[in-house]
């Protein structure tokens, strides 16, 4: 070859790196993550794989070495609030129950589902004492308080739809968990559909709790899912395959049944719950399913029950496939800790 010739290819090779370098998108400053704030103190706490990760400092960790900021933010207005960070720019990720994130989702934000969070969390019917409230059926033309727009509002609508049942039959409250245990408890209200903390009340004898979706055969339990916006999954596909492999690590902890005692301990501490109640709540839980990150057949169908139940419940327009909304390829490229899990089995 001529030198000129070799000279000018060498050119061009140089120029069309350079170019391509310079269409890729510079790192972020930081990675923002959106999340409901679940604590009933001043220190924030979300359960879960949240909890593990801030409290390792795990993400911390793995992108200080470029330089890039971890920014936790977390909402005491659940997920209707989350949404309206993703929907305005100011989240890149979100922790989310499966109704806002389907809310979400039909209302035209642009994310992917990651990975799920936890799947089959547990809810509880609490009841005045005394009320006479034993069944689902009971609460016809009663007082029930609801935290509508989170996966709170589609965990009792499956619930009542189980029982035949739909919220029209009743007198429905829009209030947060802590207004509606405070309401119960000032007998403001008949009944509440809540999580764990109503065990709590229970401990004081201000509630009964005759029902839960454990005795509803799994109806009315909730999942949770890892929301990346299209966005910054576009621009950053290498940070998040490797914030899916470090969740891999917080997930693989919570798993391990060594680990039990100790996330209670963090939790309740985070939350500023009792820990008995959260002890209580987990007691026949088996965490490896619990906080199974995996998209598989089973949680995708939970995912589209869900879109299909908040269509007909018209909690969103129009219902969609939950196989076109999901993301597999970064959990399926992560490192695997099933090795991990059943060794602690």
């Amino acid at each position: 070859m001529k030198t000129p010739l070799r000279h000018l290819i060498t050119a061009l090779g140089l120029a069309f790196t350079l170019s391509a370098h310079a269409v890729e998108p510079a790192k972020p400053a930081s990675i923002r993550i959106a999340v409901p704030d679940l604590s009933a103190g001043s220190k924030p706490s979300a359960g879960g794989v949240v909890d593990v990760l801030r409290d390792q400092q795990l993400l911390e960790k793995e992108f200080a070495k470029d330089g890039i900021r971890i920014d936790w933010h977390f909402f005491k207005g659940a997920g209707p609030v989350v949404n309206e960070a993703l929907a305005n720019g100011q989240a890149d990720f979100a922790y989310l129950g499966d109704l806002a994130a389907i809310v979400g989702k039909a209302n035209g934000l642009d994310t992917r589902v990651l990975s799920a969070g936890v799947r089959g969390v547990k809810s509880y019917l609490g009841v005045v004492p005394g009320s006479g409230i034993k069944t689902l059926h009971d609460l016809k033309g009663k007082r029930v308080a609801v935290f509508r727009g989170t996966a709170n509002q589609l965990s009792f609508a499956s619930a009542l739809a189980s029982q035949g049942l739909s919220e029209r039959e009743l007198k429905v409250i829009n209030l947060d968990f802590n207004a509606a245990n405070a309401a119960l408890a000032a007998k403001q209200i008949d009944a509440t559909w809540g999580l764990s903390n109503l065990l709590s009340l229970r401990e004081r004898g201000l509630v009964e709790l005759p029902v839960n979706s454990r005795d509803l055969a799994g109806a009315g339990s909730t999942q949770a899912v890892l929301l990346g916006t299209g966005d910054f999954i576009r621009k950053y596909p290498e940070l998040v395959q490797r914030l899916v492999n470090t969740q891999q690590q917080a997930s693989a902890w919570l798993r391990d049944e060594h680990n039990r005692e100790t996330y209670v301990e963090l939790v309740a501490s985070n939350a500023n719950w009792p820990r008995s109640i959260l002890s209580d709540d987990l007691a026949t839980e088996d965490l490896a399913h619990y906080f199974d990150p995996r998209l598989d057949a089973e949680f995708v169908a939970q995912l589209q029950q869900g879109v299909d139940l908040a269509a007909k419940e018209r909690l969103i327009r129009r219902g969609f496939q939950v196989a076109d909304w999901i993301e597999p390829r970064f959990l399926d490229a992560a490192p695997q800790q099933s090795q991990a899990v059943q060794a602690a089995r």
